[in-house]
């Protein structure tokens, strides 16, 4: 596998992923009991926006820096900002946080996150980002492979009922990276009715996402929920036209929050044709 984050790091994609990721959070956070975060692709965890990597490609010039000094941005989206503000010096934008390290950043002291990272370097900077913080297990294997031995969870012998599995694969090999994300979600369900599961998803041409989408309505889950950024039509197959987050067994009144953070994403990240979408894949009428 060669994909490094580290060269899209605070992208448009990042941007919506760690949106909806607070927002998630945010659920778990409205109750006192302890939850759960298993990160199956969890990276490095920090990202340095002026280092080699991210400087080459400058992705965040159109992701998260357009976004910097919004004016009464929706709730959801302050929330997103206040989080990457904080892990950078005040009124200066010199790192970008992954998604475990946000979701450590919201983390209380009962609640617990496993990070998978299968890249030896990669897990090397995770586990030196998180050494001295006892809440955060990082795991140097396949996060496919983690929702096998890691669900449900258990701290010190106490299952933990509530949380979330983030599942952001690279999809390098998309033919063979679509069905293992779908037996993975399967698998956690199984595993951990409870849970709520967030898929990430590249968005190049959309119709080709359908046999994904008949996988993820026929999972044992109440329901399912979409929501997309295409910061350009999606007519070349070549380009990372825009990127999407299903939701499977999301929190009440997820899609409320979400709903007016969309427009203002498509306005200042996009481009001529810029569209986004908020669905409901399947939905639990009781």
């Amino acid at each position: 596998m060669n994909y490094r984050h580290a060269f899209h790091a605070g992208n448009h994609a990042d941007v919506l992923k760690h949106v909806v990721l607070l927002g998630l959070l945010d659920a778990l956070l409205r109750k006192e009991a302890p939850f759960f975060v298993l990160d199956t692709h969890a990276g490095r965890g920090r990202y340095l926006l002026k280092g080699e990597a991210a400087g080459r490609t400058g992705e965040a010039t159109t992701g998260i820096l357009p976004l910097l000094g919004l004016q009464d941005p929706p709730p959801l989206l302050a929330r997103y900002l206040r989080a990457v503000a904080a892990d950078n010096p005040v009124d200066a934008l010199l790192v970008y946080p992954g998604s475990p390290l946000l979701t450590a950043q919201a983390m209380r002291a009962q609640d617990r996150l496993a990070a998978c990272e299968l890249q030896p370097e990669e897990a090397a900077a995770l586990k030196a980002l998180f050494a001295s913080d006892p809440r955060v297990a990082v795991h140097a294997r396949d996060g496919y492979d983690a929702v096998h031995a890691l669900l449900p969870p258990r701290v010190d012998g106490t299952r933990i009922a509530r949380g979330l599995v983030l599942v952001d694969p690279p999809y390098e090999a998309q033919d063979e990276e679509y069905p293992r994300v779908a037996r993975a979600v399967r698998e956690a369900l199984e595993r951990w009715p409870q849970a709520t599961c967030a898929v990430w998803y590249p968005i190049k041409q959309r119709r080709s996402l359908q046999p994904f989408f008949r996988k993820l309505e026929g999972l044992p889950a109440r329901s399912v929920l979409l929501t997309e950024l295409l910061v350009r039509p999606d007519d070349s197959p070549l380009r990372l036209n825009g990127s999407g987050m299903a939701i499977v067994n999301p929190p009440w009144k997820l899609d409320e929050a979400i709903a007016p953070v969309l427009p203002v994403l498509g306005d200042k990240l996009g481009e001529r044709g810029t569209s986004t979408r908020l669905e409901w894949l399947k939905r639990d009428e009781g």
